[in-house]
């Protein structure tokens, strides 16, 4: 029997009672690891909160009567506070890294801390760093998308990503592009390994489309446009309002999520009187999501930067095509035309993209099991737990 590695997953995004779709595609990629054989997984999940009397307000006030300590799903999480101050990123990482700190030295000192694995390449990235380098151990930090595009480009954060770039014993990124993204900023290429994310075929599979289209309202003719992920501009549903005028007036566009740009796409939305084509959706479950893709006719999602994004994955699950933006990882994930279609980040040419995928809609089955057989987290799991017990090496 291989001696039990000890893990150290440093993880700001990882669902909570208050937020528990706030990164779950981390909780799932780890419950895989865990679920490895000889594998011991301890999470710290840092949770950031402003200096009082900030850390008062509404959008803090739950956080804060978080647990310690929990276990998530069978997960075993720790949840030290640092204080957040906004404005302030580089020094934002250090506080993290100074709550979390004890906690890896006492995991270490029970021996259990052989290696610590950074889930996001900022704030975890630096952070990981800078324990790492007081505990003497190895360390990873995973690359997602925006970490790289909008982080690793701005002056107040980017010296630190690249001095834990340096530091690292291995880095991870989710696509073979996003590798090269990272090399092209300087990052040595020669420890960058893909790790594709999963899976989870029990939830995501094509439904019955007829059912959810009727649950949902929707008659024969109508078309569905859906977008999944934040209300922000570069995730461009802006992009796909505009498009819906050069598309017929039974096109239909819901977004499910939320974010900084909902009162604007709001305006827009009455601006235009598409009030009876489109819908805000707000926050869907993530358990709710599949009946969604099954009633869509595509996912659209024209974003100004991805890794390589869940929700495409998820999407293509469930039998249900999608429609990317020109962007490097959009390739990577549409390697058959049943897939989807990639288009210029653009209104016209997003319209023809829907109209595209409306002559020739895929079948959705075979889709389905053609995505299946590229992502599952059971792979995930395994290979990020080969991967960790090498730089153990």
């Amino acid at each position: 029997m291989a001696k039990p590695l000890h893990i150290l997953s440093i993880a700001s995004l990882f669902p909570n009672a208050v937020q528990p779709r706030f990164g779950i595609f981390v909780e799932h990629s780890l419950a895989a690891l865990a679920a490895e054989a000889d594998v011991a997984l301890t999470i710290i999940a840092p949770v950031g909160l402003p200096p009082w009397p900030a850390s008062l307000h509404p959008r803090y006030r739950a956080l804060r009567s978080l647990p310690l300590t929990e276990n998530w799903h069978g997960l075993d999480v720790l949840r030290p506070r640092f204080i957040l101050i906004p404005g302030m990123a580089a020094r934002n990482a250090a506080a993290m890294a100074r709550a979390v700190l004890p906690h890896a030295r006492a995991l270490q000192a029970a021996g259990k801390a052989d290696v610590i694995d950074a889930q996001f390449f900022w704030p975890d990235g630096p952070a990981a760093a800078q324990i790492a380098q007081r505990l003497q151990l190895p360390f990873s930090i995973k690359a997602r998308g925006s970490d790289i595009s909008l982080w690793a480009r701005n002056a107040a954060t980017r010296a630190l990503i690249m001095d834990a770039a340096a530091d690292a014993t291995g880095l991870l990124a989710v696509a073979s592009t996003l590798r090269d993204d990272m090399a092209a900023i300087g990052m040595d290429a020669g420890k960058i390994s893909v790790h594709y994310t999963g899976l989870d075929a029990s939830q995501f599979y094509p439904r019955d489309r007829a059912a959810a289209r009727a649950k949902m309202g929707l008659s024969g003719k109508d078309v569905l446009l859906l977008t999944v992920g934040t209300l922000h501009e570069r995730k461009g549903q802006q992009l796909v309002l505009d498009a819906l005028s050069h598309l017929p007036d039974h096109v239909h566009y819901w977004m499910a999520g939320d974010g900084p740009e909902r009162a604007a796409l709001a305006a827009q939305i009455t601006a235009r009187g598409l009030g009876a084509r489109v819908r805000l959706l707000g926050g869907v479950a993530h358990a709710d999501l599949p009946e969604y893709y099954a009633a869509a006719d595509m996912l659209v999602l024209p974003s100004a930067s991805e890794g390589l994004a869940n929700v495409w994955v998820e999407a293509g699950g469930c039998g249900t095509p999608i429609l990317l933006s020109d962007i490097p990882p959009a390739y990577e994930m549409i390697d058959d035309p049943m897939v989807g279609r990639i288009a210029a980040r653009d209104p016209v040419a997003i319209a023809a993209g829907v109209a595209a995928i409306l002559a020739e809609p895929p079948d959705r089955a075979a889709l389905s099991a053609h995505t299946h057989a590229r992502f599952n987290w059971q792979r995930n799991g395994a290979e990020l737990a080969a991967y960790l017990r090498g730089l153990t090496a």
